[in-house]
């Protein structure tokens, strides 16, 4: 779906990419250079929204007529954020974790032109089944899930095995509540 004026997708993640590929938008690409750190003391649940408005601020100096959308996805288990992992080891202590356990997906998104912005997140309850060592090792080795905060993609093995119940939307899990994305950018 081509908007009225160009829409710069500010991520590199394939995943937000085919999201909005397949939700029929027409976009370039192009990655913000920030540092995506984010104070001590704000509440964990606020940080993905922080960070993509941070993302989008680096955007707002050199716009003319786009509309830019970021993003940014933390998984909490217990209030605890779980980044993107390091290494294997972070990775298999992540899922182990997980393993048996209900955490939160939340994804912030920033929509921001030189006239206006809208800032939103989503947030999705996921239960995972109880993984044994050698499953959660299959993955990691098997998927590298390096690029992924929680070290795993629904989209992906451990998701189709993994995943018992989502409340919420599935989008949101794979990194962009696309639902929400779509109605905000046709009224834009």
């Amino acid at each position: 779906m081509a908007l009225k004026r160009p829409l710069i997708v500010a991520s590199s993640s394939p995943r937000r990419q085919y999201l909005m590929k397949e939700a029929g938008f027409i976009f370039t690409v192009e990655k913000p250079d920030i540092d995506e750190s984010f104070p001590d003391d704000l509440p964990t649940d606020q940080v993905a929204r922080y960070v993509a408005e941070k993302k989008a601020e680096f955007f707002r100096l050199t716009m003319h007529d786009e509309i830019v959308l970021t993003a940014d996805t933390v998984v909490l288990l217990n209030d605890k954020i779980l980044n993107k992992p390091a290494d294997r080891s972070q990775a298999i202590a992540m899922l182990t974790s997980l393993s048996g356990n209900t955490h939160k997906v939340i994804t912030g998104v920033c929509i921001l032109s030189k006239e206006k912005e809208i800032s939103f997140e989503d947030l999705t309850e996921v239960t995972f089944k109880s993984l044994s060592q050698e499953e959660i090792e299959f993955y990691v080795d098997g998927y590298k899930p390096y690029d992924k905060a929680g070290a795993y993609g629904a989209q992906d093995w451990i998701g189709m095995v993994a995943i018992e119940r989502i409340v919420g939307s599935y989008f949101n899990v794979m990194g962009l509540p696309i639902h929400k994305v779509y109605q905000h950018l046709i009224r834009w």
